[in-house]
């Protein structure tokens, strides 16, 4: 049944957004399908948004569709089999008929001061081109790329790390002792090797190939390399981590290119990997190892002192800012850091704390759902998008409600900073804990919460810290996120104005007759 319901959904997808034809590429994160588009006004926006599986839509340099965790994984296969059909049967091209009347039924014009949710997201979607505009800078544009590779490796970071917590549960409580180092192996196996599946995905983004950046980057994690010395210092097996992979295998990247533009043609696929690995072997063993490992004890070092110290104030700043990092795009500068964090203590500190900002989201959303009880447009918006922003899926929130209406974005930011105080206080009280893997966010990320204290501490901080957030997102928007103005134009009914607008209209007419008469 489920299959069926998954096929349907992209069955569904499919013609909205402009048919086979018009799809490029198809791939998907943890939660939005992600489509290359030919043409972008084929897309038919208000009927994607309309269907029950879609949370919301999203225009970066993909078109990208949120589904949500799991169901994502489900419909893209599907998509991918209909789009594949569609093109082996290669029908005659015959254009869908243009559902021009029915919108135009279905949404009476509104009164030129009325706001509805259509109206809120098309300001969203300006509002993130815009901003998509201002982002694409050669610096975030290589943000971007370092995020796609790591994007690949959250599915096995979630499985691995819920697979440690519950070795971790059963380890105290003495349970099934035979089954620990079993689940240990599932557990660790992955992390001890994601040195190399950095390197794979690097040179595949860069575009090398794929295996020479993995293979530079398994230097790293070879045992022997504690037989060498570098700077008068032993290497360690690891040592460098995530960062020195990502620095090995860009550099392979480059000294493989350096060789198809030197090497004949004939000696290329001998002369060119060997080049490839020798040169950046050699740079990553006595350079590139030590000079990460550095990097990556320093911000393992910098994220425990900050909270140890700073605490409170420090959580309040990164649940504070964490949405405006999104809107900015330097989020994803985050990724590698939340990796460097989990190969060396298991866990990342940083991701409950960040997550506070999808709290004061949630929160500033509920506060508008009640100031604008007669706005039954936007609250059924808000209304289809709160389950997703629960589970940590923020971008039908922000982008439909807080940030087009404006004053409700920075009261969320509130929301996150006063989350985010929450859980840092704690940390600084000892109750040290992160996440075991990067990804969920809100509710999702319960199953992976792991550290230092125990379970139920843990489990109780987080949930207050949320608690916290959709409590002050909450009061700071619905007493601070509206002027008399705003609540004067967005707190009306714009689809029973023109019903009202054409009775008022339409009732002089009769009224008139017997007076003519």
């Amino acid at each position: 049944m489920s299959t069926d319901k998954n096929r349907a959904t992209a069955a569904t997808i499919l013609p909205l957004v402009g048919g086979s034809d018009n799809i490029t590429s198809i791939a998907h994160c943890m939660t939005r399908l992600r489509i290359g588009l030919r043409d972008r006004a084929l897309v038919r926006d208000e009927a994607l948004k309309a269907l029950p599986a879609v949370l919301g839509v999203v225009e970066d340099d993909t078109y990208q569709i949120v589904l949500g965790p799991g169901t994502v994984a489900r419909v893209t296969p599907e998509l991918e089999a209909l789009v594949a059909e569609e093109r082996a049967a290669a029908p005659a091209p015959a254009a869908a008929p243009a559902p021009a009347a029915a919108p135009a039924a279905d949404h009476a014009p509104a009164p030129a001061d009325a706001v509805t949710a259509d109206a809120l997201a098309a300001r969203g979607a300006a509002l993130r081109q815009a901003q998509k505009a201002k982002n694409s800078t050669p610096v975030k544009l290589f943000l971007r790329r370092v995020a796609n590779i790591f994007v690949p490796l959250i599915p096995a970071l979630i499985g691995c790390g819920i697979i440690a917590g519950l070795n971790g549960l059963l380890t105290n409580a003495g349970w099934l002792p035979a089954l620990v180092p079993a689940l240990a192996a599932m557990a660790s196996g992955f992390m001890s090797l994601i040195a190399v599946f950095v390197g794979y995905n690097t040179a595949k983004e860069f575009g090398g190939t794929p295996i020479l950046g993995g293979a530079v980057a398994a230097i790293i994690v070879f045992p022997g390399v504690a037989k060498i010395d570098v700077f008068g210092q032993q290497l360690s097996p690891g040592q460098g981590g995530v960062l020195g992979a990502l620095a090995a295998a860009l550099l392979a990247v480059h000294v493989e290119k350096w060789c198809r533009r030197l090497v004949p043609e004939a000696l290329d696929v001998l002369v060119t990997p060997t080049i490839t690995v020798l040169v950046s072997g050699l740079v990553t063993i006595f350079g590139l190892m030590f000079l990460a490992g550095e990097a990556s004890h320093a911000i393992g070092t910098f994220a425990t002192w900050i909270l140890a110290t700073g605490g409170a104030f420090a959580g309040l700043v990164l649940g504070g800012l964490f949405l405006p990092l999104v809107m900015l795009g330097l989020h994803q500068a985050l990724i590698p850091i939340h990796t460097t964090l989990i190969e060396q203590t298991g866990y990342t500190v940083l991701l409950p704390i960040l997550a506070m900002a999808g709290a004061g989201q949630v929160g500033a959303a509920i506060a508008v759902y009640y100031r604008l009880p007669r706005n039954g447009s936007l609250r059924r918006t808000i209304k289809s998008a709160l389950p997703a922003g629960f589970l940590g899926v923020g971008e039908p929130l922000i982008y439909g409600v807080s940030l087009p209406l404006g004053r409700p974005f920075v009261t969320a930011c509130v929301g996150g900073a006063a989350g985010g105080a929450f859980v840092g206080l704690f940390n600084q009280l000892g109750v040290a804990f992160g996440s075991t893997a990067i990804g969920p966010s809100g509710w999702a990320l319960f199953p992976l919460l792991g550290g230092k204290a125990g379970l139920g501490a843990t489990v109780a901080v987080y949930a207050g810290g949320l608690a916290v957030g959709y409590a002050t997102g909450f009061l700071a928007t619905y007493f601070f996120g509206f002027t008399r103005q705003m609540l004067a134009d967005l707190n009306t009914n714009p689809e029973a104005d023109p019903a009202a607008t054409a009775a008022s209209t339409a009732s002089p007419v009769p009224a008139q007759e017997p007076a003519m008469s």
